[in-house]
């Protein structure tokens, strides 16, 4: 599917186009709904995400204090978009690890692209069980990743061990600003997708950083905007890259029989649920091995 034709398939729907770039990230969650695998069909069409957009990769790379001299481990890397822009503006060494193979492909084919081959490394890996020796980053990040794992504590107790001392542990993962959570948010969290998405409560993260050993704890927690996640992602892309990934998921999409059936809830349903940025959000977490 071409672009144009895309943009006329979206036309015969009579769902604005506006609309759906302005709700692009639950859009994109919608979508992937229908699919096997989350994760697999977000490699498939070179698009990962991560709440808080750019601007909260930015604050990050800001108190993990990352300079052209820091080595950095990126974990749930995904397809390599933070690695690159680290690469791109700061000039550092990044070393990215995911579970999944088919986006540490996409994220070599990324680094292959942009000449990035002496900065940039990308490996499977699990971040409960890191492939590193001790002390041997500046600096670890994970983006909406810590969210995922079973046993979270000792995912942050993998990233400390393989940060040198003095080194910065950076956390971006969703939060539960109040509880109890209405099954409805529970699901656009998870985006209803068997990802076992479990976020926490701030306090929650912040302890298991302590556990963990850190010292001197950041902690800043966001409500979510669709329409700034929207917007981050725009930033993140370009608005070439969004119609592009755009297009290769609604060619993914098309070939499954369910699509009518979810035009027809993007129109009856809405496209977040009611009281959103109540109970859901996103925190910061920076933390500093002693």
């Amino acid at each position: 599917m071409t672009l144009k034709s895309l943009i006329l398939h979206l036309d015969e729907t009579k769902i604005p186009l506006s609309s759906l770039v302005e709700n692009f990230h639950t859009l994109y969650h919608k979508i992937m709904k229908h699919t096997e695998s989350f994760f697999d069909c977000a490699a498939q069409v070179g698009l990962t995400k991560h709440l808080g957009g750019q601007s909260a990769t930015r604050e990050l790379i800001e108190r993990c204090q990352i300079t052209a001299d820091s080595y950095v481990l990126d974990v749930g890397c995904g397809v390599g978009i933070t690695g690159g822009y680290l690469a791109k503006t700061i000039g550092c060494r990044v070393v990215g690890v995911d579970l999944n193979p088919k986006m540490i492909l996409r994220a070599g084919e990324m680094t292959l692209r942009e000449d990035l081959t002496h900065l940039l490394e990308f490996r499977t890996g699990d971040a409960q069980d890191l492939p590193f020796k001790s002390g041997t980053f500046d600096a670890v990040i994970t983006e909406s990743v810590t969210a995922f794992p079973e046993d979270k504590a000792r995912a942050v107790r993998e990233y400390a061990r393989v940060t040198i001392t003095g080194g910065y542990v950076g956390l971006n993962e969703g939060t539960w600003l109040t509880i109890p959570v209405p099954p409805e948010v529970q699901a656009w969290a998870s985006q209803d997708l068997g990802a076992c998405v479990k976020p926490l409560l701030p306090e929650e993260w912040v302890a298991l950083m302590e556990s963990a050993g850190l010292k001197d704890i950041f902690s800043r927690v966001s409500p979510i905007s669709v329409a700034e996640e929207s917007r981050g992602i725009i930033e993140r892309y370009g608005w070439y890259g969004i119609l592009r990934t755009f297009s290769r998921a609604i060619k993914l999409y098309l070939k499954n029989p369910a699509y009518r059936e979810f035009l027809k809830s993007v129109r009856q349903e809405g496209i977040k649920p009611e009281g959103l940025e109540e109970y859901f959000g996103y925190g910061i977490y920076v933390g500093r091995k002693g």
